[in-house]
């Protein structure tokens, strides 16, 4: 199972000023010199974020953000490589493997305004920060279940090395990875692609789950991440997938009608930490996982559904509670039947109680039976 890898990363510049960055896994990729020739005039700022006081969370205002790209026609597609296109597109070269480069409608970014007059005791500072794309593939018709294991090995490294240079930018607070699939999840392009966002605080959820751990490590002794694994491996009646480091089980406590969590073995804070042999495994089980799950539902053709999912790694901030923090993928899909959503409405969105439809136990059952 093991792959042998070798990625080459060259650095360059947009017609703009902001960055990006080539990583190719093929060993006849040609140099990627190509110059950015569209006028595009000075990058767009970041604009600020907000502190909601009745929950403490931040707001990101990004009013420019409204009239970003939304679901072009197939030739104009930005994340192609140009020359595939009627239009030069955001990837100057006429062919790459992976490539990441800084969101051109950015929430965050290394140059923000913050212009607020607000009156006294409300919170606000500039969305200083990074938001980044990360595209996949240049096949505009692939998906990330379709790349092979060596080409998600170069992903799982892709998501390392931004973690680690974001992460060390004074201005990121957190660095999340994720990647949203399908326009049920509200994608606004096609084109296999994940995003990176460094955040100039840690986000809500991230500093609940914090939280938790910290309670948990203080009462214990021991990671609430290890402990909820190793207490679905031993239950086993929602485990999925397990193999020499990752184990991917459905949650005791599933809030999405499909949720799968993926989880390593070894207790490491982020993607970072992960050694060669984790991510070689990490590559192959990420791959069954989104089978099987593209199986889980099937329509009246008796054809199979591929699910609309938003996969999200949680890792520990960039600067605080890195001894208590676990890693961990979820993969959660709104879908809940072959043309039919779970909607957040009144009980979710308003008051954060969820309900869900289906036992987790079911979801494992399910998922395992595609697995024979």
């Amino acid at each position: 199972m093991t792959v042998t890898h070798d990625v080459r990363r060259t650095v360059s510049r947009l017609a703009d000023g902001r960055q990006i960055i080539y990583f190719d896994d093929t060993a006849e990729a040609p140099a990627r010199t190509a110059v950015d020739s569209r006028e595009l005039g000075p990058r767009a700022a970041a604009g600020h974020i907000r502190h909601d006081a009745l929950t403490g969370d931040w707001v990101a205002v990004a009013g420019h953000r409204m009239h970003r790209t939304f679901l072009p026609p197939r030739d104009e597609c930005p994340l192609c490589p140009t020359g595939r296109g009627s239009v030069p597109s955001e990837v100057p070269d006429a062919d790459y493997d992976v490539v990441v480069f800084e969101n051109r409608f950015p929430s965050y970014a290394p140059v923000a305004v913050d212009d607020v007059s607000a009156p006294e005791g409300y919170l606000h500072a500039p969305a200083l920060g990074r938001t980044e794309v990360v595209c996949f593939t240049s096949d505009h018709e692939s998906t990330f279940a379709a790349l092979s294991p060596h080409r998600v090995r170069t992903v799982v490294d892709v998501w390392a090395d931004r973690t680690a240079e974001l992460g060390a930018d004074p201005d990121v607070a957190h660095v999340f990875c994720f990647e949203n699939r399908g326009q049920e999840i509200g994608v606004t392009l096609h084109h296999p692609h994940g995003q990176v966002y460094g955040y100039p605080y840690v986000p809500a959820r991230t500093a609940e789950m914090l939280a938790r751990a910290t309670e948990h490590h203080a009462r214990t002794g021991r990671l609430l991440g290890a402990d909820l694994l190793a207490a679905e491996q031993a239950d086993g009646s929602r485990v999925v997938l397990t193999g020499e480091h990752w184990t991917a089980y459905v949650p005791y406590a599933a809030r999405w009608p499909v949720e799968v969590h993926l989880a390593p073995h070894r207790d490491v804070p982020d993607l970072v930490a992960l050694d060669d042999a984790e991510r070689d495994e990490l590559a192959h089980v990420y791959l069954e996982l989104l089978r099987l799950l593209d199986g889980y539902f099937v329509g009246d053709d008796g054809a199979s559904v591929r699910l609309p999912y938003i996969a999200a790694w949680h890792q520990a901030p960039t600067r605080t509670g890195r001894d208590v923090s676990r890693l961990l993928l979820q993969v959660m899909s709104v879908l809940r039947g072959p043309g039919k959503l779970k909607y957040l409405a009144g009980s979710e969105s308003g008051v954060g109680g969820w309900v869900t439809d289906t036992r987790p136990e079911a979801v494992a059952a399910r998922l395992r039976e595609l697995a024979r």
